[in-house]
């Protein structure tokens, strides 16, 4: 069957504001074609093999009253409470056993039949028996009723869940700005300590390069002083020689002169006419009798020649040594 063909047929089964769908064997309720005509605020879907209404079915907003009756209905969309308009509701010989919460919404709502429902114990005797109109009457008054106090609960249920849904979110904003207050410490003391650590090295830096000018400075005027003693010690050295060199050159040359001088006295003694002079006749003697004893100790003589020879040599090389 065509869409225009259901429209078509469902122009044919409209009395007015009624649509009477009834005994159509359907299995679903056409909403689409129903939304169509606004003007038809009641509508009778009884006697069929409807088991569930579509979520769409809440939109038709502008539904007054509706017959639901002897139908496979397990449930109700959860937006049942959008039907605002509807102010009678059969759904007598279904399936129920319970009720969308947003039943409550339905506060235009004056007129309902649940009877012949397997419905949950509370809400079967907030229904009641329904055998009249009054019955009726007060079974749309009482299930709204329960079904408020549920809605109230839910709320309550919902409004603790946001409480400790936000209360958790608190906890948890509360342990994230700790867990960051934790690690911003942390960085903090990382960097301080870092910071410490270079100040350290610096300072270590500085003192070993402070040790090292310290050392080198010592180890300068250490060879200062060294050199300094060093210098002394040779100037010590050269010098200290000086008045020896002299005092024994004066030494020397006065033994010379001496020696010159008596070899000079004993030539004129013995070679000029002077020798026959009171002064040149001791003298003579003297050199005769020490020419003899000469002759007499040749031997030691040479000895004590070649010894002072040896020891003037000797003399000669320290002299020269010390001078280079």
């Amino acid at each position: 069957m065509s869409k225009n063909s259901k429209v078509l047929n469902l122009k044919d089964k409209i009395s007015g504001n009624e649509v009477d769908l009834s005994l159509c064997n359907l299995t679903e309720v056409p909403v689409r074609e129903l939304a169509l005509f606004p003007k038809a605020t009641v509508v009778d879907l009884s006697c069929n093999n409807i088991t569930s209404l579509p979520p769409e079915f809440c939109n038709l907003t502008h539904l007054v009253k509706v017959d639901l009756s002897k139908n496979q209905l397990t449930c109700l969309p959860d937006d049942l409470g959008n039907l605002a308009n509807l102010q009678h509701l059969d759904l007598y010989n279904n399936k129920l056993t319970v009720l969308p919460v947003s039943f409550s919404q339905l506060r235009s709502l004056k007129w309902l039949d649940l009877k012949d429902n397997p419905l949950e114990p509370v809400l079967a005797k907030a229904a009641g028996d329904c055998l009249d109109e009054k019955q009726c009457k007060q079974c749309a008054s009482k299930v709204l009723q329960h079904m408020r106090s549920i809605q109230d609960e839910v709320d309550r249920a919902r409004e603790k869940r946001l409480l400790r849904e936000k209360e958790l979110e608190r906890k948890k904003e509360a342990k994230q700005r700790e867990r960051e207050a934790r690690e911003k410490e942390a960085r903090k003391r990382e960097k301080a300590e870092e910071k410490e650590k270079r100040r350290k090295e610096y300072n270590a830096q500085k003192a070993a390069i402070a040790a090292q000018e310290q050392q080198k400075k010592k180890s300068e005027e250490k060879k200062k002083k060294n050199g300094q003693a060093a210098a002394g010690k040779k100037v010590v050295v050269e010098s200290a020689p000086k008045p020896r060199r002299s005092l024994i050159g004066l030494l020397f040359k006065l033994l010379l002169l001496l020696l010159l001088g008596l070899a000079g006295v004993v030539t004129a003694c013995r070679l000029t006419d002077l020798q026959k002079e009171d002064v040149c006749v001791p003298i003579n003697v003297a050199v005769d009798d020490s020419l003899s004893w000469a002759r007499e100790q040749e031997g030691v003589v040479r000895q004590l020649v070649q010894n002072l020879s040896s020891a003037a040599k000797e003399f000669l090389e320290s002299t020269q040594t010390s001078k280079n």
